[in-house]
């Protein structure tokens, strides 16, 4: 299970920008022409090669991120503290944005804010992942058989552990994992609401 990988080496995985699950991913703006296209994969591709990011939700209790994102409720849910500044938020639309192009050298008129654009903006489809994003330096020293990884810090502080409705590892094999950390690390169970389409914590599992 690759959370108990996370939690055991103190690290999580970084996500290449060029092996995300959505190819819209920083191609968001109107592509229509063919200069465009070539113009804004080409950033993508510069962006790739030296940027990673780490994908945090906001809350654990939609259904669908469990589905998606944790083995069908088998896997965990794993709750940082981490500086605002070090998050940027992602913006959901139907539209996708326009982003001007110098007619002659193909450069981001405005780059700056057009980037920013770019890196936040998602299909409204997505809205429920209510997802703020980490961009990190891909490190050569963090590299492993081709991934990239980022240290626990106090940029990324663990807080809180929630195995998912499924998961068959004992909730006191995680506690004990966790009982020397410094601050503690609170480890809740993940259960189902029972008059909503919620995931809660089950409060039969706090002893």
């Amino acid at each position: 299970m690759h959370a108990i990988s996370n939690l055991s080496l103190k690290r999580l995985r970084v996500s290449r920008l060029d092996q995300l699950n959505d190819p819209f991913e920083f191609l968001a703006a109107d592509l229509l022409d063919p200069r465009d296209r070539q113009a804004l994969t080409h950033f993508k591709a510069e962006l790739a090669a030296t940027k990673g990011m780490i994908c945090f939700s906001r809350s654990w209790s939609n259904p669908l991120l469990w589905g998606h994102y944790a083995e069908k409720h088998t896997g965990m849910a794993l709750g940082f503290d981490i500086p605002e500044g070090f998050l940027l938020r992602i913006h959901y639309s139907d539209e996708r944005p326009r982003v001007i192009l110098d007619p002659e050298t193909r450069e981001i008129i405005n780059k700056g804010q057009a980037v920013d654009q770019l890196i936040r903006t998602k299909f409204s489809d997505w809205h429920y992942e209510d997802e703020y994003r980490m961009f990190v330096d891909l490190d050569p020293a963090s590299q492993e058989a081709g991934n990239h990884f980022v240290d626990f810090s106090s940029e990324l502080l663990l807080r809180e552990v929630v195995p998912g409705l499924k998961c068959e590892l004992p909730i006191q094999r995680i506690r004990q994992l966790l009982k020397d950390e410094c601050p503690p690390v609170k480890v809740l169970k993940a259960g189902m609401a029972l008059r909503k389409f919620k995931v809660i914590e089950d409060r039969t599992a706090r002893t």
